[in-house]
């Protein structure tokens, strides 16, 4: 909760101002039952008709300025608790976007949202709470205490004495109560998964009729999540009911004594009266700190998930440059057998090496989870390998700043996202380019046809390309790649939805157009890597075979099969 100070200090002085508002409207509040017992003990035995209508005005004067008081005390609160979660949720989102691969994957997407989401949920709730119940609850518990120190301190002292367990089972029940918390937001953490998985997933659903099924898997973290936040909630539940009982347990005993005091001669009738009244207000306080304490308890275990984000350690941090011989003419890429593993258990990737000249082109061959998209992840430096060294024009990536080092990809991944906005914008991607640069790449993509059919670069596309065919999405991600004149072009297995004609047409654009981008190309077709400089065999991480299309076919048995199966004897270039 120490980072939460930290946003509301910005604030402090509305907060201030807030706090005023409601200690004043607090104060009217208490004055009532006092005025009350001075009427009633003091002004209506004398018969005083002026004073009786006086002190009547006073009760309806603090009684209107309470109510204001308070709304306008609630509404700064509510402004403050809006700007403070703001604030949050822009620098969560902001983190986020900066974590490393490896931290997002140890976080998991589900959980991050579910930061994003439920957990400043949380925090505007208890800011909010803070200001208006938090300060106005304890004064009332506490003002209500002395004021009634003043009409009769033995029946006070009665009531106080309920103090020490009303706190003893707050405290202890808090204490509880934060782990349950905690372990509720990761069940939360699940049900979000299994949403999302589901929503994305949804025509695979019901293409293979296993909508029963996932309503079943749902059902089951959904009970899950309800299961926990019923242990939580009824763990703090506990706490009211006790309050409640030792509160009414020294209403008892204050009527009791203040009968015997009345009846005594040694108290009055409208300070009993007054006392009952301040009863009900300390009471209706009490439960309100409760009921703050139970938020807070949610609250201080999602600043905890936050604040795990948001200090998250930077983890590709920036080496200092060697002070080896610089190369006369180094190569522009080169992978000096690097290693890998996501798990740090089992390498992914297991002594990769290749050097490309500028303008040259790597083609990567494998089947499904042989490493093919891992490489092209490792040299943007998205993941830290484990040994051996990556070089662009002779400088390892990791001396080079990572906004730097990225400028200079246009890239293509496996399974990439259009947005929901126009042709023309996802192509920009926020970059500062012209709507003829745009217009340009997207012929080099093989775009132009069906833009022109849809209603040009200003043509709306919906969430996730839903409203495109695979072979248009793939064609504008291409287009997106080229349109800003990248220095490496990668293309992660993002033809596999062209035609042969297309897929063939884009590649002598990219010859013609593109002759000094060096390129790595990620396939799962032999045609689209044939007329590659280079091609890497892989099969489970590990290199196969390296060479042109014409060495690998005389060496690399594995490559000749998958030419044979895909082109038939006789493979042409």
């Amino acid at each position: 909760m120490k980072r939460l100070f930290v946003y509301l200090k910005p604030y402090l002085g509305r907060m201030f101002v807030s706090m005023s508002v409601k200690f004043g409207g607090s104060i009217m509040d208490l004055f009532l039952p006092w005025i009350l017992a001075y009427v009633i003990d003091t002004v209506a035995p004398r018969e005083d008709k002026r004073a009786l209508a006086f002190w009547g005005v006073m009760m309806f004067l603090c009684s209107v300025l309470a109510i204001l008081g308070n709304i306008a005390a609630n509404r700064m609160a509510a402004a403050v608790a809006r700007d403070t979660t703001r604030a949050i949720r822009h620098d969560l989102f902001a983190r986020i976007v900066y974590l490393s691969n490896r931290q997002v994957d140890a976080f998991t997407i589900p959980s991050l949202i579910s930061r994003m989401t439920t957990d400043t949920y949380n925090m505007h709730r208890i800011v909010g709470m803070m200001q208006r119940i938090g300060i106005r609850a304890p004064i009332l518990l506490v003002g209500g205490i002395l004021i009634t120190l003043t009409l009769d301190p033995v029946l006070t002292g009665v009531l106080v004495c309920m103090l020490p367990f009303l706190i003893l089972v707050v405290a202890f029940r808090s204490k509880q109560s934060i782990p349950l918390f905690r372990t509720l937001q990761s069940s939360v953490d699940k049900l979000v998964r299994v949403v999302r998985e589901n929503t994305t997933g949804i025509r695979v659903i019901k293409a293979l009729s296993k909508t029963d099924y996932e309503i079943r898997r749902f059902e089951g973290v959904n009970r899950e999540v309800m299961q926990k936040e019923n242990k939580a909630n009824m763990t703090m539940a506990i706490v009211n009911p006790i309050i409640n009982f030792l509160l009414n347990l020294g209403l008892v005993l204050v009527v009791l004594v203040g009968a015997y005091r009345v009846n005594g001669g040694v108290s009055d009738v409208g300070k009993i009266i007054a006392f009952l009244s301040y009863f009900t207000i300390i009471l209706n306080a009490t439960l309100s700190v409760s009921r703050v304490i139970t938020q807070f308890s949610a609250a201080a275990a999602s600043a905890n998930r936050i604040a795990e984000v948001l200090d998250a350690p930077e983890d590709l941090l920036l080496s200092p440059p060697a002070r080896e011989e610089a190369e006369a003419n180094p190569p522009h890429i080169v992978f000096d057998r690097v290693c890998f593993s996501y798990e740090k258990k089992e390498d992914n990737l297991t002594d990769i090496s290749f050097a490309l000249r500028r303008g040259e082109t790597l083609g990567i061959l494998g089947p499904t989870g042989s490493g093919k998209s891992t490489i092209v992840q490792l040299l943007m430096r998205f993941y830290d390998i484990d040994s051996g060294s990556i070089r662009l024009d002779g400088r390892d990536i990791r001396e080079i700043p990572l906004e730097e080092l990225r400028a200079r990809f246009g890239v293509v991944f496996q399974n990439d996202v259009l947005f929901e906005n126009s042709i023309l914008e996802n192509i920009r991607l926020g970059r500062p380019l012209t709507q003829e640069q745009a217009a340009q790449a997207a012929e080099y993509a093989q775009a132009s046809s069906f833009i022109s059919e849809a209603g040009g670069l200003q043509a709306h596309v919906a969430a996730k390309g839903a409203n495109l065919s695979g072979g248009q999405k793939q064609r504008l991600l291409i287009a997106r790649a080229l349109a800003a004149g990248p220095e490496i072009l990668i293309l992660d297995d993002s033809s596999s939805a062209l035609d042969y004609k297309t897929d063939a047409a884009l590649r002598a654009q990219l010859a013609g157009h593109f002759a000094q981008t060096t390129s790595i190309i990620v396939a799962q077709r032999v045609s689209s890597i044939l007329h590659a400089d280079h091609i890497l065999v892989l099969e489970d991480g590990q290199p196969l075979g390296y060479g042109s299309h014409e060495e690998l076919l005389a060496s690399c048995p594995v490559y000749q099969e998958i030419s044979k199966i895909q082109m038939g004897e006789g493979v042409a270039v």
